[in-house]
């Protein structure tokens, strides 16, 4: 029988209004996000939350540690007990500990979600299928609120 955890990635203030990059829809797009949490939260599984920060500042001028942009949004706000990983890289295995945090937890199979789907979503998932983990990749349809399956690896 497969372990879940949910790997929630990059749902952070810049992404919304008055922030550095804002997204369509993304109260309602983290609301659904919060669907997610409340049942892996409910059956105590795994979560591991992802904060995107800047490598360099004066290049990337948004996601800067410290900032009210880089927090993660309210809606989806960690709890006491849940991981918080900070990332440099698209890849949320890249030199963050998820690897280790998975295993720790005989995690196989993962169900991911977050903001910027085309990147930082892609880059993990793929990493996460190479390292052997049956991979759920969650879209969240704002138009419907629901959520849909978009891929299974």
């Amino acid at each position: 029988m497969s372990k879940k955890a949910l790997i929630v990635i990059d749902i952070q203030n810049e992404y919304f209004e008055n922030g550095g990059l804002p997204l369509v829809n993304p109260t309602e797009a983290s609301l659904n996000a919060r669907k997610m949490l409340d049942h892996f939260r409910a059956n105590d599984l795994p979560i591991a939350h992802f904060q995107h920060l800047s490598a360099n500042p004066d290049e990337m001028p948004i996601f800067v540690e410290g900032t009210n942009g880089a927090e993660i949004h309210e809606n989806v706000k960690p709890i006491n007990g849940e991981k918080v990983f900070q990332k440099y890289f698209p890849n949320s295995f890249r030199d963050t500990g998820l690897l280790e945090y998975l295993k720790e937890n005989e995690v196989t199979e993962v169900i991911i979600t977050g903001m910027m789907t085309h990147m930082c979503v892609d880059a993990t998932t793929r990493a996460a299928f190479d390292f052997g983990f049956n991979c759920t990749v969650i879209e969240m349809l704002v138009h419907q609120e629901i959520w849909k399956l978009t891929a299974r690896l």
